[in-house]
């Protein structure tokens, strides 16, 4: 009876007074958009034109910032962060933990006379000083080496927090070791953003296009998550010690009917997706869509690409805000890729692309991409990079809560490839052969005269591939729905820039000073197709024939993030990422270090609390429904129900005592501690919950201790 009066308790809710209410937004200065962020229009307004103009050119890279500059600067942004009621600043950072991070600093200072005077200086603008003593820095410094800095990110606007008592001056910033040494994801990002410009403007120049100064990479993530009543949330504590569930029996209506994805959204949750969306629309966060994903209480948010740098900083405020939105609503927002077993776990497609600082995307192949050369040899830059880099790709969306997903019939497989798409990979054939085919775009007659007709796509889309191109980008869909997009962006954009270097200096050698240039790219685009095309497969890259024809093909199959992880390291990324100086050896190994360590810890947190859960809530319940048995008398049905029991509950002893035995490695670390997790602890834990999840079939619902799936997928 409790158990289901709880259930009529989560399912109630009631609008929390409107947080948006319904305004026109014809009216000019309705949308809120930006209206939280220091973005170039306030800049313009509130700076004086020299120095507005100064400030232009350190974030086109002309220029290096004066002193008075930043001065200047610091004063505007704090007087516009005081008239939104701002009485604090913080230097945001994104350290290795995944999260971001923040100081909070006062604005005022006492002034002797019993008055305080606001102050913020360019010095206090440019750099801080945190103490960062406790956030891994996988060897880089000593742990009684305390002393890191945060560097201002000019190219990312600040921003104002808000918060029911006031609000907060977020200013983006790098975060470095007191030797200069990259401690966050944003540095290396940038750094290969640098890089990748490079390349390419050296390409295009080659290519006959000698205006562009920069080129920019564009990012856009597909985050996905899951949204459950904060009532069950805290009722189960591998949930709040995780981010996952460690126990739950299959709900006897999962996903199967398939009437969740793209369904009508529920009035809380749209609620809520509502005021998530106003929230980030005054961050200047571009939302473009919202959608039911596959999965019951799982849903999607994405926006329009943008700036990979300043992307992947909204990126990390969306997570924020998604989790800060859902507790005004009566809800918690899971982002871990594997929240529950049995149903679809949750990723984040990242949608990449390159622009001229024109706006020209060079990943659009135009009306034929055939004769298209700028794109060909762009498109086959990215074909030899991925190919190249392949394993280096996958350790990039390497992580303890992807092991459950990737590889799975819910995500692109561990196999890294690529999916051109048929007139794509068409073309490219017909470049080798000489054959060109007919175009498959047209017109698709949907049968009656009340609909339109609609023009035909050239080919399908293909939701196995882990890297697909999708028309004029490329979609990475392999990203872990709790992961920063900042490393994996880095590796993208530094073996593409790599890529882009090599054919240039290919095509150089065919120009040899002159010639034709499509002849030339067309020779260079040839020899890429032909040498690289093992990477492209079409096809279902859930299949156990894709294995097998993968590994014919030579492509790697790294299940595993122990597995993954040692490529971070290998002579090829350390070659790239030094050639391109995205990250130096020191670097490269203190994120390998970091991540290796964190797998193995995130996995003995899960291994603990297994074994606690089991020991201390499952077990209880199970010897308390078998007195209700024992009470239940000498007959035939009642001696097989007391027989199922007692065998599971033998089984349970046994697994709860052989995984806390496997708890007690403490002599092992590393690469070898991350392997001994996989091979031994993770089935340990798989063996307690096997007879956990059958004992919630069976004991008296009022005694089962957790609420079941059924309760927390569906009620909401």
């Amino acid at each position: 009876m409790q158990k289901r009066q709880q259930n009529v308790y989560a399912a109630q809710w009631s609008s929390n007074g409107g947080a948006l209410g319904a305004p026109d937004l014809t009216e000019p200065g309705a949308s809120p958009f930006g209206e939280n962020v220091f973005h170039l229009a306030a800049q313009r307004q509130r700076l004086p034109k020299h120095v507005f103009k100064a400030l232009k050119k350190t974030l086109e890279g002309s220029e290096q910032m004066d002193p008075m500059t930043a001065d200047a600067v610091a004063l505007a942004m704090k007087e516009w962060a005081m008239e939104k009621g701002a009485t604090h600043y913080t230097h945001w950072f994104q350290p290795l933990t995944g999260l971001t991070a923040e100081k909070h600093d006062s604005f005022y200072s006492p002034t002797g006379e019993g008055t305080a005077l606001a102050e913020f200086s360019g010095k206090e603008l440019i750099r801080g000083e945190p103490d960062a003593s406790s956030f891994p820095t996988g060897g880089i410094r000593a742990t009684f080496e305390a002393r890191g800095y945060t560097a201002w990110d000019p190219t990312s606007p600040a921003f104002i927090l808000e918060n029911p008592n006031g609000t907060l001056l977020c200013i983006p910033t790098a975060f470095v070791s007191w030797t200069g040494e990259a401690l966050d994801t944003k540095i290396p990002l940038l750094r290969s953003m640098d890089a990748l410009s490079k390349s390419a403007v050296r390409a295009l120049s080659l290519l006959g296009n000698s205006e562009v100064q920069h080129v920019y990479t564009t990012v856009g993530a597909e985050q996905e998550y899951f949204l459950i009543d904060e009532q069950y949330y805290f009722e189960r504590q591998d949930l709040i010690t995780t981010g996952r569930t460690l126990f739950g029996a299959q709900p006897a209506k999962g996903q199967e009917l398939d009437e969740h994805y793209f369904g009508s959204i529920p009035e809380r949750v749209l609620a809520y997706m509502l005021e998530v969306e106003q929230e980030l629309a005054k961050l200047g966060v571009p939302i473009k869509t919202r959608h039911n994903e596959v999965a019951p209480g799982q849903y999607e948010i994405a926006p329009i690409y943008e700036n990979s740098n300043v992307g992947s900083d909204h990126q990390q405020l969306t997570m924020q805000i998604l989790q800060n939105v859902a507790r005004r609503y009566g809800l918690v927002c899971l982002l871990h890729e594997k929240p529950f077993a049995g149903v679809n776990g949750s990723g984040k497609h990242n949608n990449w692309a390159m622009a001229t600082d024109g706006g020209e995307n060079l990943i659009n192949p135009g009306d034929d991409p055939v004769t298209n050369s700028q794109f060909l040899f762009f498109c086959s830059a990215v074909i030899r990079a991925v190919n190249k880099h392949q394993t280096l790709l996958r350790a990039s969306v390497a992580n303890v809560g992807q092991d459950h997903r990737l590889g799975a019939n819910e995500a692109p497989p561990a196999i890294i490839s690529i999916f051109l798409g048929a007139e794509l990979e068409e073309a490219f054939e017909a470049l080798v052969t000489g054959n060109g085919g007919e175009s498959k775009s047209g017109e698709l007659a949907l049968g009656t005269d009340v609909l339109p007709t609609l023009p035909m796509d050239s080919g399908d889309r293909n939701r196995t591939s882990p890297f697909a191109f999708t028309g004029n980008k490329f979609e990475f869909r392999a990203l872990g729905s709790s992961m920063s997009l900042g490393f994996t962006n880095a590796v993208l954009n530094t073996i593409v820039a790599q890529a882009i270097d090599e054919l240039a200096t290919e095509l150089e050698g065919k120009l040899g000073g002159g010639g034709d240039v499509h002849a030339a790219v067309t020779e260079v685009v040839k020899a890429v197709w032909t040498d690289n095309k093992q990477i492209v497969f079409n096809g279902d890259g859930y299949s156990d024939e894709w294995h097998a024809e993968a590994e014919r093909r030579g492509l790697a199959n790294l299940r595993t993030t122990p597995d993954a992880l040692p490529s971070v390291v290998s002579e090829e990324a350390i070659k790239v990422f030094g050639d391109y100086n995205v990250l130096s050896e020191r670097e490269l190994h203190s994120r390998y270090e970091v991540w290796v360590e964190q797998y193995a810890s995130k996995l003995n947190i899960e291994a603990e609390m297994t074994a606690t859960i089991a020991r201390t809530q499952i077990l209880p319940a199970a010897l308390r429904h078998a007195q209700i048995i024992d009470e239940g008398g000498d007959g035939a049905g009642v001696k097989k129900l007391a027989a199922e029991l007692d065998g599971l509950v033998d089984q349970l002893v046994d697994a709860i005592l052989a995984l806390e035995a496997a708890n007690e490695e403490t002599h092992k670390e590393g690469q070898e501690l991350a392997e001994y997790m996989r091979d031994v602890v993770i089935p340990a834990m798989s063996a307690v919950r096997a007879p956990a999840d059958r004992l919630e079939r069976i004991v008296a619902d009022d005694l089962w201790p957790l609420p079941k799936y059924s309760e927390m997928l569906f009620i909401r």
